[in-house]
């Protein structure tokens, strides 16, 4: 869901000017593709369009086709990066066969509001979609709140109450109507967080890349002259943090969710020591936690942090925190320049949240063929 953005914002202004739009999404794959099932494109009437549903091999077919396929409703058309005839790619070098559910505003705008409130919530959502028989491109639609009941059928519900609670996507034939449907099943995570205290000109590209990543991004530093809209426009969330009050009101200012990620970096000992007690002391700690700086200034900091927690320093105490953390933050690319070590620090990040390898693909067994890039 990470990608949602410029499609939502497309979206808005194509339902405020009127303007006809399809919205194209990836239900299905075989053999090798560069967007896995849940991408998704908005075409505007007009030619815009938003997302992608692959590397740049389908979207003008897509583009060229979708209003007469559409034109009696909803459809899944198959579009193949192979030719019928032989074994070369058209387009690309992917080499596969992509399936896209095509359907209009009648169908579409209920679901992209939807998934709109669940990104901006930053909550994960299941959907259930029918995509075949008269009930095409109907949905049940389960969240981490409560299930929503759906007057379609209760069997379409189960399943998407299904893969709200496994985590998983899916396909199943269910009967609806007196016929047999086939319905693809698919979990949405949760959009993931980064929160970045430091308000400084190094912390400028970790957001811009987090930012690209569709990540919720926040920043945060005890400097009110830095952690201002002039520097930082389009954060999610900006907060001059009260230094002094920290760890103490740390849940008053933090809510970093178990799925977000934060990293340390404002070059402060007095600044990172009580921002790192108040995310070791949340009720709700991140999936990620990096420091900026050297292993030892770390051990440092985490033993001014338990002070400040009113808790033994031992050795092996703040052994066990530094295991659980990522200092210094980043992966090893040689990166010297603020902008490479944010490359660095978000590569980490989305190869912990993700649970990746962080290797070369060339070298990792991977279950599914790897897609190769299109051009």
């Amino acid at each position: 869901m990470t990608d949602l953005g410029p499609i939502v914002s497309l979206w808005h202004e194509l339902e405020a000017t009127g303007t006809g739009y399809i919205l194209a999404t990836v239900v299905a794959v075989e053999g090798s593709s560069y967007r896995r099932p849940g991408a998704r494109m908005l075409l505007a009437q007009d030619g815009r369009r938003a997302g992608t549903v692959s590397g740049g091999c389908l979207e003008a077919e897509v583009a060229r086709r979708a209003w007469w396929l559409t034109s009696s409703g909803p459809a899944v058309e198959r579009y193949s990066t192979v030719e019928e005839d032989g074994d070369r790619p058209y387009g690309s070098g992917c080499g596969g066969v992509v399936y896209l559910l095509l359907e209009r505003a009648a169908t579409a705008s209920g679901h992209l509001a939807t998934l709109e409130s669940a990104f901006v919530a930053r909550m994960p959502i299941a959907i259930a979609t029918v995509l075949d028989g008269p009930q095409i491109g109907q949905r049940a639609i389960a969240d981490s709140s409560e299930a929503i009941e759906a007057v379609l059928s209760p069997d379409l519900q189960a399943l998407a109450n299904q893969s709200l609670r496994e985590h998983t996507s899916f396909e199943r034939k269910i009967a609806m109507g007196g016929a047999s449907a086939r319905v693809w099943v698919h979990y949405e995570s949760a959009r993931p967080g980064l929160w970045i205290f430091s308000a400084g000109d190094d912390a400028k590209p970790l957001v811009q890349i987090a930012q690209q990543l569709g990540w919720f991004v926040a920043v945060a530093d005890g400097r009110s002259n830095l952690a201002t809209r002039d520097r930082f426009p389009t954060v999610d969330e900006l907060l001059a943090l009260p230094i002094a009050d920290l760890p103490e009101a740390a849940n008053q200012y933090l809510a970093a969710r178990p799925t977000d990620a934060a990293v340390i970096m404002t070059h402060s000992f007095e600044q990172d020591s009580r921002i790192l007690a108040s995310l070791l002391g949340l009720r709700s700690q991140p999936a990620y936690l990096g420091v900026l700086g050297p292993q030892r200034r770390t051990r440092d900091l985490i033993a001014e942090a338990m002070r400040l927690l009113h808790l033994p320093d031992t050795q092996d105490r703040i052994d066990r925190c530094l295991s659980q953390m990522h200092a210094p933050t980043g992966l090893d690319l040689g990166a010297e320049t603020p902008a490479a070590i944010a490359l660095s620090i978000t590569a980490e990040i989305q190869k912990t949240l993700k649970a990746a390898t962080g290797q070369p693909l060339h070298q990792v067994r991977a279950i599914r063929e790897i897609p190769a890039q299109c051009s």
